[in-house]
């Protein structure tokens, strides 16, 4: 009888025994009925929640600890489970499926799956989730949990889908909705698309850090699975998602352009215009990811070899021992100090790295930390408080500067109806030198204004002051647009949010005379921007 049907056999029990494991952990524990989850269909709910949770903390790269995923299941129980557990049954609930379910109480899990093309059996690596120490904003050092490779593969494995297939089909997706304009589902589609480029690179990451732990640990085959994978990633060129972004910035500005010289945008173009917005924002990071993949790549190339290199290179190291083979022979045979040389000329035959520059020992040392401290020494000696607050004076006048600059550009975009392009104020100005002077007192201050609006693109001011309120800040030193923003609020009470984007034009705007720093006159060239000024 023939067997073809059974050639892939280990890797589809490489995804079943994922399952089986996930089961057998989880199966008749008392902790689940103590929590109010008699069923199964219940316990495996609340067990591929948590995963997911721990999924979507993956991909953004932040910290998950167990103290988020408590607070995270403590929150859907009030919200949708109805069980009668409180904030610490919720963590001892946690506890059990962190560290007992997914990670088998620290020990190797594995799945016995047969081979049936070469005859034998073999213990397959299961691994849901590997934990890493983070240092969180109050200094303290905490344990972070992410998904495994086989974490990510069991979330999407019921899609039934070949990794080097995924990443096809969700820009297939995105592409369709964008040609049949449903720009939110679009957006749905390009989440998809970067998620599994950034999957890609987290695999790669994973991969390189066991190479470098163990190169014997990661097989050929597990290397040329993941070389496959990432040349189908990497074949989706960004000149293809270059592409889709520029379709998607040439209906952004139609919307754009329609809404300032047109008409009024109605409440379903608002809509596709913001959704264009993060679809844009999508590809871009989509671009800079599909980047990494392709240097990552050519990185992980280089490693492997590298380790296998150097792996080889020790069969044929000899091993001697200083004491026993040198030091007590020579104590014994003095004489044999004459051919020293013979055995320590093996450990110079390669050059030695550049780390040492005798040159520099003859070269006189300058104490830079003595001579700095004797430098604030002398400051604090002659005339501290008043330097300082010469010091503070002057950071007020330059703040200033930005502030009432700011204020004209406000100003003069609820003037037009809450907003206005950069070409439009300079039109303005000119006719107001007086005005000019106010909205642009140097060349530095106006570009970092505008380098900082199109940084920041929008800013929710009721959400900034909400920050400001629930934190303590000191006064500052330089220009922040949010901080400031929050200022001029309390002249205008009903600011609400403040918007910038850069207009693809093609205009150049160009602001003459402005003066510099050291008082020369200068021009200003810089791409047309629209500013929009939204108000309660």
């Amino acid at each position: 009888m023939q067997y073809d049907f059974l050639k892939q056999f280990e890797d589809r029990m490489r995804h079943v025994g994922r399952y089986v494991r996930l089961i057998t952990a989880s199966a008749q524990k008392q902790i689940w009925k103590d929590c109010g989850f008699e069923s199964v269909d219940a316990q495996m709910n609340v067990l591929f929640a948590v995963l997911l949770f721990v999924m979507e903390e993956s991909l953004k790269e932040e910290i998950c600890t167990i103290d988020d995923i408590t607070a995270f299941l403590d929150g859907l129980n009030k919200d949708h489970l109805h069980r009668p557990m409180g904030y610490e049954e919720c963590r001892g609930l946690c506890d059990f499926i962190i560290n007992t379910i997914l990670s088998n109480d620290g020990r190797p899990m594995f799945f016995e799956a047969v081979n049936f093309t070469e005859g034998t059996t073999q213990n397959l690596p299961v691994s849901f989730i590997a934990n890493k120490i983070c240092t969180q904003e109050d200094g303290l050092n905490r344990i972070s949990y992410y998904l495994t490779d086989d974490g990510y593969n069991l979330m999407l494995s019921t899609l039934e889908i070949e990794n080097n297939m995924k990443l096809s089909i969700y820009e297939m997706i995105f592409k369709l909705h964008l040609e049949k304009q449903s720009y939110d589902k679009a957006a749905d589609a390009v989440k998809a698309v970067f998620n599994q480029i950034r999957i890609q690179v987290q695999k790669i990451e994973e991969t390189m850090r066991r190479v470098r732990r163990n190169a014997l640990d990661y097989s050929v085959s597990e290397y040329e699975a993941i070389c496959g994978e990432n040349l189908g990633t990497v074949e989706k060129t960004q000149k293809d998602l270059k592409k889709y972004r520029e379709d998607v910035r040439a209906k952004e500005r139609a919307l754009e352009k329609l809404d300032i010289h047109e008409r009024a945008l109605t409440e379903k173009e608002e809509e596709n215009l913001a959704n264009l917005r993060i679809i844009e924002q999508y590809l871009k990071r989509s671009i800079e990811e599909h980047q990494k993949v392709l240097n990552l790549h050519y990185d992980l190339k280089d490693l492997y070899e590298k380790e296998l290199d150097l792996l080889t290179r020790v069969r044929y190291i000899k091993r001697f021992s200083i004491r026993t083979d040198l030091f007590e022979p020579l104590t014994l045979h003095p004489e044999g100090l004459e051919y020293l040389e013979d055995f320590l000329h093996p450990l110079f035959s390669n050059d030695p790295g550049k780390i040492f520059h005798p040159g520099k020992v003859l070269e006189p040392q300058q104490p830079l930390r003595r001579m700095k401290q004797e430098k604030e020494e002398e400051l604090l000696e002659d005339g501290s408080e008043e330097w300082l607050e010469q010091q503070k004076e002057l950071i007020r006048q330059r703040l200033k500067k930005y502030e009432d600059s700011l204020r004209v550009i406000l100003k003069q975009a609820l003037e037009e109806g809450s907003e206005i392009t950069l070409q439009r104020l300079n039109e303005k100005l000119s006719e107001r030198p007086r005005l000019k002077k106010t909205a642009i007192p140097e060349v530095g201050i106006f570009k970092e204004i505008l380098v900082e609006m199109l940084r920041k693109q929008r800013l929710d001011l009721d959400e900034l002051e909400q920050e400001r309120q629930e934190n303590l800040t000191e006064e500052p030193t330089e220009f922040q647009l949010g901080t400031m923003l929050l200022n001029l609020r309390e002249e205008r009470k009903k600011l609400k949010c403040f918007e910038a984007y850069r207009i693809d034009d093609g205009k150049t705007v160009v602001f003459e005379n402005i003066p510099d720093a050291d008082g020369k006159m200068k021009n200003i060239h810089c791409s047309n921007l629209l500013i929009r000024v939204t108000e309660g």
